[in-house]
């Protein structure tokens, strides 16, 4: 995002609005998420997915310590993308939420309701002076009492929306195309898996292995949050991997004919 003279007026605090109804420092916020790892969540038939490339930088790193997916409640997760620190300040606001909501009410908060709740408290973060707005975005993911999967995108001004399937950081333009061509509802987790690695391979900058993937899985059946294992992505990449392969060759095969 380039800045141009005109803006440097409105830029330097967070209350100011430019003449054309933006606020700067809001639109700084989603580049530094524009930046992130890309982060993918899916509705399935049987639950819901949550995937991030974890994008090691070194491999003096262990991968282990780069956490990206955390668990809210026993039946909500979250995938993030942007600033790593903001993001553990808003899970650990998330949790609070769920908590409080369990103790008061006696039931599970459901996920839109706590998707709600964070929103309304990142847009506090782009209305009053000495702040900043939050550099992360969040996919809330879950599953409600009544058995309806819930995927929620998370904005830093404080926005969100409901999809079927969707992306957030970087290379999210790719993976949505992605999804627009290849996503079903009637697809099952095993399949979401499969295709969420698909968008993760397409994102991916560096070499796509397990060690490097980071998913859960919040199924229908038991309402429980899930972390998948590198030994059980393994599998779900190769069939992706595999699925590829065949789709290219057909594609190879059309162009020759």
């Amino acid at each position: 995002m380039q800045i141009s003279p005109q803006m440097g007026g409105y830029d330097r605090a967070i209350t100011v609005f430019s003449p054309d109804g933006r606020l700067f420092q809001v639109e700084y916020a989603r580049e530094a998420v524009k930046r992130g790892t890309t982060a993918v969540g899916l509705k399935a038939s049987d639950g819901v997915v949550l995937l991030v490339d974890k994008r090691i930088a070194s491999r003096l790193m262990e991968p282990e310590s780069i956490e990206k997916i955390y668990q809210i409640d026993d039946h909500i997760g979250a995938a993030t993308s942007g600033l790593v620190a903001d993001a553990r300040s808003l899970i650990d606001r998330a949790r609070l939420e769920a908590q409080i909501h369990r103790l008061t009410y006696g039931e599970h908060i459901t996920v839109e309701m706590l998707a709600k709740r964070i929103c309304d408290h990142k847009q506090t973060y782009t209305q009053f002076g000495g702040v900043r707005p939050y550099g992360t975005a969040l996919l809330i993911a879950g599953v409600d009492e009544d058995g309806s999967c819930r995927v929620f995108e998370t904005d830093p001004s404080g926005a969100l929306l409901g999809y079927k399937a969707t992306a957030i950081g970087s290379k999210r333009s790719v993976v949505m195309e992605l999804f627009e061509a290849k996503y079903r509802e009637d697809m099952n987790t095993e399949q979401a898996i499969v295709l969420g690695l698909e968008g993760l391979y397409l994102a991916a900058e560096e070499a796509f292995k397990p060690e490097t993937v980071e998913a859960s899985v919040i199924s229908v059946k038991d309402r429980r949050y899930r972390k998948l294992t590198s030994e059980e992505l393994v599998p779900h990449i190769e069939a992706m991997l595999r699925e590829r392969s065949e789709e290219e060759a057909e594609q190879g095969s059309e162009e020759e004919s």
